[in-house]
């Protein structure tokens, strides 16, 4: 075998399923001079055995067997980088694939401009739903070269070691290698790759697929996916404080307040958007890992953040557990906090005192949210369920409160409505929220899910209701917060008289904000004749030639 041109490393452990298409996306790459190695972190499954077929059948792959396992990502990328033998470097989970250009656009860009690495657009897909979306859009759209990370702070956010090709020799000229014994090991890699590249040159051209699976159970989920876990909080903070410490030793600590930014907006809401559904222990841990690390922040990136996140950061921060739940419920939501308090200035603050610190009254602070007076559609409420009693059938009765820190609704009864769309078809349900003290109101409304108009092949789907208000002619539209423990209930019914049946599950939404949910799924007749059925007639095609024939027919 001639020199390659590139080494692609495929880290796998236990993913004998997986590795031979994340091998395959390698082998069907349009530039052909590529060095395979298959590096296997002591995998106990059938890896092993699949590996070497898979080597057997092109001899541009080599497989690298650990001989214990290191319980992470960068061991096995170390020890392939030792045989590599080509010029330029790249790194494959076993869980993704490479778009079929990847090398060669990325080598390309290497051989137009000599830089230290190259990097392109990463597509994310959720394995639940298919859906796709592009990792960080905007620090990759469009073709240039980087000089030095100081050029564009912002690119600390795209922090994938996988996402990018690397000169062999810009890792050997500062022995760069992954840190072992750590997770996250990406961060710390990426930052110190960033900080002692002199340029780098990044294509918006997909070069990294990447499949998420967010509810992956506890066994197979990735590192990521394990915020439930302590020492998940723990390793994070951890390499913080490594990424921290390479920044002054590097002559880059003019960069800490981007980092730190980066941090609170990505490392931190991910962990934020999950603290309603912890529990008082957990909340405690997590407060004693992350509030001395909070402390060591740069104050400028703090004022950089959306005013809710800098509230549940404070919050936090003062120990005020109960109410931290509270405040991360509907992050990015626009979802009103229960209770506001004003100063004698007139300024308002998060929850039921006038903060005490002058820390505490800058990030309590809610006067930019205007509550009083921004125009009501994008007026702030909070809609809680109070209680849930399933009725008769497929009925069930929901107690409504209605916060409104802002009073912007009127003295008196209230007109709103529960708007739920499935299979495209609108249903509301009109009730009364009557007040019951200033600023919040109670209501029940009665929605009865047989009354739901589906389509005529029936809805799969989730669907999580709305309340909507309307005031002078304006109306405001805002989620409905569940209870967040209450249990699920399943009714059956029979669509069309029968000929149509779904099951209805309505449960709590169990993440994110904590919605009410409900779940379709059609069951019998309508599951396996009519929709299959409907959905091919609905084709594009069939429909055009169903055109066609009538044009002609006229």
């Amino acid at each position: 075998m001639t020199r390659p041109d590139v080494t692609v490393t495929v880290i796998v452990h236990n993913d004998a399923a997986r590795l031979p298409r994340a091998v395959e996306s390698v082998r069907a790459q349009t530039h052909p001079g590529i060095e395979i190695v298959i590096s296997d972190d002591h995998s106990e499954d059938d890896t092993p055995a699949v590996a070497r077929q898979l080597a057997a059948r092109d001899h541009r792959i080599r497989y690298l067997r650990l001989p214990r396992n290191s319980g992470g990502c960068s061991a096995p990328r170390n020890r392939a980088v030792e045989i590599a033998r080509a010029p330029y470097l790249m790194f494959l989970d076993s869980d993704d694939e490479l778009p079929p250009r990847s090398v060669e656009s990325l080598l390309a860009a290497h051989r137009e401009r000599e830089v230290d690495f190259t990097m392109g657009a990463v597509r994310r897909i959720r394995v639940d739903t298919g859906q796709e979306s592009t990792w960080m859009p905007h620090l990759v759209a469009e073709r240039r070269t980087v000089e030095g990370i100081a050029a564009d702070p912002r690119l600390f956010f795209e922090h994938l070691s996988t996402s990018k090709m690397y000169a062999r020799s810009f890792l050997d000229r500062h022995r760069l290698r992954f840190p072992e014994g750590i997770h996250y090991e990406d961060q710390l890699f990426s930052a110190q790759a960033y900080c002692l590249a002199k340029a780098f040159t990044i294509i918006p051209d997909p070069v990294y697929v990447w499949y998420i699976e967010p509810f992956a159970d506890a066994a197979s989920a990735s590192i990521s996916n394990q915020r439930h876990r302590i020492s998940n909080v723990r390793d994070r903070v951890h390499v913080q404080h490594l990424i921290d410490d390479f920044l002054v030793s590097s002559g880059h600590a003019g960069l800490r307040a981007d980092k730190d930014y980066k941090f609170l907006k990505h490392d931190f809401r991910m962990y934020a958007g999950d603290l309603p559904y912890r529990d008082e222990e957990w909340l405690t841990s997590f407060a004693g890992l992350v509030n001395p690390y909070l402390d060591t922040l740069a104050p400028e990136a703090y004022t950089r953040l959306p005013r809710a996140e800098r509230v549940v950061l404070e919050l936090l921060r003062e120990g005020r557990l109960p109410e931290v739940r509270l405040a991360a419920r509907g992050l990015g939501h626009g979802v009103a906090p229960r209770r506001v308090t004003a100063d004698a200035a007139g300024g308002p603050y998060w929850g039921g005192t006038v903060p005490a610190t002058d820390r505490a009254r800058r990030e309590l602070d809610l006067s930019e949210l205007e509550l009083d007076t921004r125009p009501f559609p994008t007026a702030q409420f909070r809609h809680e369920i109070t209680a849930l009693t399933p009725g008769p059938g497929a009925s069930l009765a929901l107690a409504v409160r209605t916060y409104d820190p802002g009073l912007r609704l009127p003295v008196g009864p209230q007109r709103a409505c529960l708007a739920l769309s499935p299979g495209g078809h609108r249903m509301t349900v009109p009730f009364r929220l009557d007040p019951v003290r200033p600023g919040v109101f109670e209501g029940t409304v009665r929605l009865d899910l047989a009354a739901a108009r589906l389509p005529l092949q029936g809805f799969e789907g989730v669907r999580h209701p709305l309340v909507r208000l309307d005031q002078q002619g304006l109306s405001h539209t805002g989620m409905l917060l569940a209870p967040l423990d209450f249990p699920a209930h399943r009714t059956r019914v029979p669509y069309r008289s029968g000929a149509t049946p779904h099951e209805i599950a309505l449960e709590p939404e169990g993440r994110n904000p904590g919605r009410l949910q409900l779940r379709w799924r059609p069951v019998g007749v309508s599951a396996r004749i009519v929709g299959p059925v409907v959905r091919h007639v609905a084709r594009p095609r069939i429909r055009s030639a169903a055109r066609l024939v009538a044009s002609l027919l006229r």
